[in-house]
């Protein structure tokens, strides 16, 4: 059987990602779909709207055979480390390929954007470190730098978010020489940044931004997500009473701010150049999350990598303790399974010689250190709910993984 990976957040799942796993069957002719999924928090610096479990089925549902997590210390970090974790772990399961949406389309493309950077590499370097040293954002300094290499504008543009992701999975593909087919479809009506529900395929954006404003499902919404990603919201808030957002944070952060020492924050994973003053200075008058991001931000500090500080200062994840969690990065130690079908069952069965790594299907009889931060992990994502709530959804972590 032949195996398609897909790196995904599903943020929650929509009509979009429905279109992206029946194209990548088309293009790709796999027996078998295989998600690797970020956990509670995301990319962007982000707890999901909903957790990792409901997530997960919503996509099993929708023609999914296999969902894998994408551990902490990759789904909270840059895009090139984010990448690398990612196709890793999809590697160790075997997959053949991984398609990917993009504003491009044409994996063409992307091939020779990498093979343009690979030849440019010391313009690429210093252009960045140039801009950065004027104080600018590292993806500012990026595109900047991209830009000086031809690698902005005609056929392959990395200044779009898509784009930008999915050369970085490309790019850790080759560098890493692995023997997986990158292919790619072309993201359709909806960018990645619309906050507009204006169609039956609407960004993840625009779809939270409707959640959190108005705390029901719309009939905006509802056009706009499949029937099982309906229930899925609704089966969490039963359970939750919310569906979350970083505002649900705020008293957490700022409780954490305001006790910990300038020495101890400055230990935080993200917080350098004396960010920790900002902050400190900061929480002394926010009177809310959004409030308090207003506050800090510089054009040096992006909105995204201050949430992603503010992730790390809640789960109170240091510098070394993420050092030593890089180093799995490309030593992918396990393979945590967090839903699977019976066709992902017969994958499994059929691969099983072929899998080199633990496939973790149980919490509870597992023992290893990025295992034991995703506990944390989790303890800090429920942290905002009421205790009944709390303790009925933290045991989905040592539970065996859903089966459809």
């Amino acid at each position: 059987m032949d195996a398609c990976g897909l790196i995904v957040e599903y943020n929650p799942f929509h009509n979009g990602h429905v279109y992206h796993i029946q194209e990548a069957k088309k293009v790709s002719k796999a027996d078998c779909m295989i998600a690797v999924m970020s956990g509670h928090f995301l990319q962007r610096g982000e707890p999901a709207i909903i957790d990792k479990f409901h997530r997960a089925k919503a996509a099993l549902q929708n023609g999914v055979d296999i969902v894998v997590e994408l551990p902490y210390p990759f789904a909270v970090q840059s895009s090139h480390l984010f990448a690398t974790g990612a196709v890793n772990i999809l590697h160790k399961i075997g997959v053949n390929s991984i398609c990917f949406g993009s504003e491009s389309g044409d994996i063409s493309n992307f091939l020779t954007a990498y093979e343009e950077f690979d030849n440019h590499m010391n313009t690429y370097q210093k252009t960045l470190k140039s801009y950065l040293n004027q104080g600018l954002s590292y993806p500012k300094a990026s595109m900047y730098a991209y830009e000086s290499i031809g690698l902005t504008d005609g056929e392959m543009d990395l200044s779009q978010p898509n784009n930008i992701l999915g050369f970085s999975y490309v790019q850790a593909i080759l560098e890493n020489e692995l023997p997986i087919t990158p292919l790619t479809i072309k993201r359709t009506k909806s960018n990645y940044h619309d906050e507009m529900i204006n169609s039956s395929i609407a960004s993840a954006t625009s779809i939270r931004k409707h959640l959190i404003t108005n705390q029901s499902i719309t009939t905006e919404i509802a056009q706009a997500i499949p029937e099982e990603t309906l229930l899925q919201l609704h089966t969490y808030k039963d359970k939750a009473t919310i569906w979350h957002s970083w505002e649900h944070y705020f008293p957490f952060i700022s409780y954490r701010i305001r006790t910990m020492t300038r020495e101890e924050l400055r230990s935080i994973e993200g917080m350098e150049e004396g960010l920790e003053n900002r902050i400190i200075d900061a929480i002394k008058n926010a009177t809310s999350f959004q409030d308090l991001m207003e506050r800090v931000k510089t054009k040096r500090y992006t909105w995204t990598r201050l949430q992603r500080t503010f992730v790390h200062i809640l789960t109170y994840t240091t510098k070394q303790k993420m050092r030593y969690m890089n180093q799995f990065t490309s030593h992918i130690p396990y393979v945590r399974l967090l839903g699977i079908t019976e066709t992902g069952q017969q994958y499994l069965n059929r691969h099983k010689k072929e899998i080199q790594v633990p496939i973790v299907s149980q919490l509870s009889r597992s023992v290893h250190p990025m295992l034991e931060l995703e506990e944390t992990i989790t303890h800090a994502y429920l942290s905002v709910l009421p205790p009944e709530s709390r303790i009925k959804l933290h045991a989905q972590e040592i539970m065996p993984p859903q089966r459809v």
